[in-house]
């Protein structure tokens, strides 16, 4: 088990591109931490760095408070499980998992114990005297664990370990991990370009876009507050509404008007726009789809739009509505529709909707940071 500290790391390449930007960032013992973004983002780099793959270009790196920058990957006593699950065709489940504990020279007892001890972890035991091609990707994906698993390193990292398998075998092997680090209890770090995974998976996740960290939060905390437009856009599906709006400051509170609609903010939002010194001002608005609500009626604080497509997903429905000439995308439980809707909407139908006050986000059109503070910021 071990902390790991990344202190100002940075990795340029020789043609001077540099692929990451000042990494800074704590992870606490036996936390599981998950670098997402999107291709590109330095995410798989930044863990490579971990790992020993990588030269670190700048700054420092310490596991249990110690520099590894020079350290041989082999000492660091970390594993790493990779997306392609590098394991070795000629030999055994039982051997690929036990191949690095025979390398130490430990004794052939021991390295029995922790091989089934992992097979059994991973429900893989039935599978020990097969080859890796007599199995499926998922059942290759676990031998790959269990052989990180059977050194019971201090450092647990995963490389987009799911992205080969199909959507089902996805959801069945994230709920295995999330099982798993219960029981092995070590430090994780996890690199994904799913948001689904970052989201159910992390303590806290970091979002990277172009070598530079966006954000570092809970998974509830970068929902619930993204830094700025990028974040709020990358973490959520379908992704967040944007408009361009207008921040009125009236009196003690504040309204935004976005299209013809006029939306009066809650008292606890006006306070805190108040306390950063916000006046009247162009914003972005971002809703997220599922907070967007019907009017019956229409009205001020109302916009009116005409449905494109409607997608049935089962227990809600996916509106994609034509609005000012842009595409608004609402998410509505198929529970809170009349029975006519149930089934969807026909194209070309108008609608009346407006946003929950207390779940608007506003953005600085220009520097794209989040412009309401958070309430302990």
């Amino acid at each position: 088990m071990a902390t790991v500290s990344l202190k100002g790391i940075k990795k340029i390449y020789d043609n001077k591109v540099t692929a990451v930007h000042d990494f800074d960032l704590e992870i606490a013992d036996k936390e599981f931490i998950v670098l997402v973004g999107p291709s590109g983002c330095g995410k798989s780099t930044t863990l490579r760095m971990v790992a020993g793959l990588e030269e670190i270009s700048e700054g420092d790196l310490l596991i249990d408070g110690k520099r590894v920058n020079d350290v041989e990957p082999k000492d660091r006593d970390i594993a790493m499980v990779f997306q392609s699950y590098a394991l070795y065709p000629h030999m055994t489940v039982y051997e690929n998992m036990a191949f690095a504990l025979k390398l130490r020279k430990l004794p052939k007892d021991e390295i029995d114990k922790k091989v089934r001890e992992a097979a059994e972890i991973l429900d893989i035991t039935q599978y020990l005297d097969r080859k890796p091609k007599a199995l499926s990707g998922g059942q290759r994906q676990r031998v790959a664990i269990g052989r990180a698993i059977v050194r019971h390193p201090r450092v647990f990292l995963m490389d987009e370990p799911l992205s080969n398998l199909d959507a089902k075998l996805r959801n069945q092997m994230r709920a295995e991990i999330i099982k798993l680090r219960q029981r092995i209890d070590t430090t994780f770090i996890y690199v994904t370009h799913d948001q689904t995974e970052a989201m159910t998976l992390g303590d806290r996740i970091v979002i990277m876009k172009d070598g530079y960290i966006q954000q570092i939060g809970t998974p509830q905390e970068v929902f619930d507050h993204p830094a700025n437009v990028f974040v709020a856009g990358f973490i959520g599906m379908p992704q967040m509404n944007f408009f361009d709006a207008q921040l009125v400051a009236e009196g003690s509170g504040f309204q935004v008007k976005v299209m013809d609609a006029v939306i009066d903010l809650p008292a606890d939002t006006a306070a805190k726009l108040k306390a950063a010194g916000a006046g009247s001002k162009a914003v972005t608005l971002g809703i997220r789809p599922e907070h967007i609500s019907f009017s019956e009626q229409g009205g001020a604080h109302c916009l009116t739009g005409k449905v494109d497509v409607s997608e049935m997903m089962g227990s809600e429905i996916h509106l994609h509505v034509s609005a000012g000439g842009r595409d608004v995308v609402l998410r509505v439980p198929t529970t809170e529709l009349a029975s006519a809707h149930r089934g969807g909407f026909a194209y070309g139908n108008q609608i009346h909707f407006t946003f929950r006050s207390d779940l608007i986000h506003l953005f600085d059109p220009e520097t794209e940071k989040n412009l309401i503070p958070l309430q302990n910021g």
